[in-house]
């Protein structure tokens, strides 16, 4: 397993949560030691159109500052994305988020949709003919369900649950169905759990979902994965959970 971060994601961007002072931090500290990290090369705007229009680029390019970070940030989701393809599960320890992001808009603390663009990347390279996307924040990623809206080659799911039983659920139901894959792709927010907004998962079931899709990487797609940091805001929780997830999707 290795996590894909660049000390520029430490930096204050903007004011909203996503952007706060140590929240990087909470989850670097847990997590140094254990696995290997490594950095990423920013993206470039071809890789950015994959998904998002060049009125929204410039729209985004508009705050400088903002335009780099974010162009960073896909660049880690492409990143953990060729890591998976090369044989080993990866963690794009990134922000800004981005499954909020659509092709011409973006809101909800995101610029550019990272795993969008990743999956997108595969697929135009001919790497790929279908990936599977896991989204499990608390947020339904309205940006990735539409930028994939006319792809049958990527299925985007968010799972439904009222209850942590429920939404486990939810998960095991949904990937049963699923009868061709070449990558799982996760968009991994945190924000779900007990003590953050969601009031619902707990730490373990993090750990549950993460191996819940090795397992069903392993089975339908030569164990390729990866995921990405999505939301998660309480950053006294945020990185013993996004450790517990990462034992189960490694399978340490």
């Amino acid at each position: 397993m290795k996590v894909v971060f660049h000390p520029k994601y430490h930096e204050v961007y903007t004011s909203d949560p996503a952007s706060a002072a140590g929240r990087m931090l909470a989850i670097t500290k847990v997590l140094e030691g254990i696995y290997e990290f490594v950095e990423p090369k920013i993206a470039s705007d071809e890789d950015i159109q994959l998904v998002h229009s060049k009125y929204h680029i410039q729209s985004v390019a508009f705050n400088s500052k903002i335009y780099e970070i974010a162009k960073l940030a896909v660049g880690g989701a492409i990143k953990a994305s060729e890591i998976a393809m090369d044989g080993e599960p990866a963690f794009g320890l990134i922000r800004p988020p981005g499954h909020h992001a659509s092709p011409n808009s973006c809101w909800g603390f995101c610029y550019f949709n990272n795993i969008a663009i990743a999956v997108s990347k595969l697929l135009s390279e001919q790497r790929i003919k279908k990936a599977f996307i896991l989204d499990f924040d608390l947020h339904y990623g309205d940006g990735t369900a539409n930028a994939f809206s006319s792809f049958s080659s990527v299925t985007y799911f968010h799972p439904k649950g009222s209850f942590r039983g429920d939404f486990i659920e939810d998960i095991e139901r949904r990937l049963k169905t699923i009868d061709e894959c070449d990558i799982v792709a996760v968009s991994a927010g945190f924000d779900r759990h007990e003590d953050d907004w969601g009031g619902m998962l707990t730490t373990e079931d993090y750990k549950t979902i993460g191996k819940l899709l090795k397992e069903f990487a392993l089975e339908k797609c030569q164990g390729r994965r990866f995921g990405v940091l999505e939301g998660g805001y309480n950053h006294n929780v945020l990185g013993i959970n996004v450790k517990s997830f990462l034992e189960g999707f490694d399978g340490s």
